[in-house]
């Protein structure tokens, strides 16, 4: 049975056969992303085991084709396997074991990318300080009260996937229950109009009475921007405290009174916390004379990292990253309407364990095929030389 099974992952169909299902895969997943978007048909297409398909509005899905990680996988244990039953170790195959192993790097380099990779953003301005950046499509619900130590906040943040209508969120550090009552991935605030909007309005509590909130479709543009919003009832001992309307549009935190301690809430987008501030002195933003073509975007900012004892200033621009504590800091963007003294810059964090997989990888196949096309012409002219003695 083992063998069975060691020589159907060994096969040269079974590659084949992967290969053309990967080929499939990026055709389709390539068209998917007209009508689902880039991040939502890669994570379908690529960043998944199976593609799953299922009726609009039906409760249920059935995988109907390989995904990007079932390929990649099946096709790294296929290379490994193959190489096992195929190739015995000498000096003439060096370089064929080389490139097989720069393959192997470079799918076990995707996949730790693909997983192990987070992508966030910081926005500042002249001036600003930040020790946090903050996700671009994912958002947290907060619940934030005065901690014992000084200027300092005790913060429960709950994840938006599990904002979902009809859950019932409890936690430790809460002294009250969490139910969504509903949860809208994309929508729009307005002030209410009394003489207009005559329904009841979608929350009892802060600024919910003087409040409408609108559910849109959820935006699959790769320059649009979802904002979400929700509305929780939240229930104590003594029973319901009543319903609040939550979302990133809502300026500030409400508030509200348990057991006679003081709590905020608020929905913003998901916060990576940094051990070292970051501040911004200034910018300069260039455009190619007579055009509106950027020509060079760069931020000044100023790295404090008290574990370290550094306190130093770095130059952030276009193709110059700054790369810190294993984070990448990219120019992003930068606003334009104002003057450069007042100008905001945006920069965008990648943090990616396996970032030097892909160079590693492309060395070792380089190397391999290099010594190998080397060794066989070595071989070839020492034949000819021999012929013509």
């Amino acid at each position: 049975m083992s063998r069975a099974i060691f020589k159907f992952f060994s096969s040269l169909r079974l590659t084949v056969v992967c290969l053309a299902f990967g080929v499939a895969l990026v055709f389709l997943g390539t068209l998917a992303q007209v009508n689902e978007g880039l991040y939502q048909a890669q994570a379908q297409w690529f960043r998944s085991f199976f593609v799953w398909w299922g009726p609009s509005g039906a409760g249920w899905h059935v995988p109907v084709f390989p995904g990007g990680y079932l390929l990649g996988s099946v096709l790294l244990v296929n290379l490994i396997a193959a190489h096992v039953s195929r190739f015995q170790f000498t000096w003439r195959k060096f370089g064929i074991h080389l490139t097989h192993f720069g393959i192997i790097v470079l799918l076990v380099g995707q996949l730790a990318t693909d997983m192990l990779s987070h992508e966030s953003q910081i926005s500042l301005k002249k001036g600003e300080t930040r020790q946090y950046s903050e996700g671009f499509r994912r958002y947290e619900l907060v619940f934030l009260t005065d901690a014992p130590e000084a200027n300092n906040d005790r913060i429960v943040a709950i994840p938006h996937t599990m904002l979902k209508p009809g859950a019932e969120i409890r936690n430790e550090n809460l002294p009250f229950t969490v139910r969504v009552q509903n949860y809208y991935v994309n929508s729009e605030l307005r002030r209410r109009g009394p003489m207009v909007d005559t329904g009841p309005p979608p929350a009892t509590q802060g600024i919910g009475p003087q409040a409408v909130v609108t559910p849109l479709a959820e935006s699959k543009d790769m320059d649009a921007k979802n904002t979400p919003s929700a509305i929780i009832e939240l229930g104590g001992p003594q029973g319901s405290l009543g319903t609040w309307l939550v979302s990133p549009d809502i300026s500030g935190e409400q508030e509200f009174t348990v057991d006679g301690k003081l709590w905020r809430v608020t929905l913003r987008p998901e916060r990576h916390y940094l051990p070292y501030t970051v501040k911004l002195l200034s910018t300069k933003y260039e455009v190619y004379p007579g055009t509106d073509t950027p020509k060079n975007f760069q931020s000044r900012v100023r790295i404090e990292n008290p574990g370290r004892g550094e306190n130093r200033e770095v130059d952030i621009y276009m193709n110059n990253p700054l790369r810190y504590e294993g984070q990448t800091f990219y120019q992003q963007q930068m606003d334009r309407v104002f003057v450069d003294e007042n100008r905001g810059s945006v920069l965008e964090v990648v943090r990616n364990p396996g970032w030097l997989t892909p160079y590693f990888g492309c060395i070792l196949v380089g190397a391999g095929m290099a010594y190998q096309f080397l060794l066989h012409l070595v071989g070839f002219v020492t034949k000819k030389r021999t012929a013509r003695a």
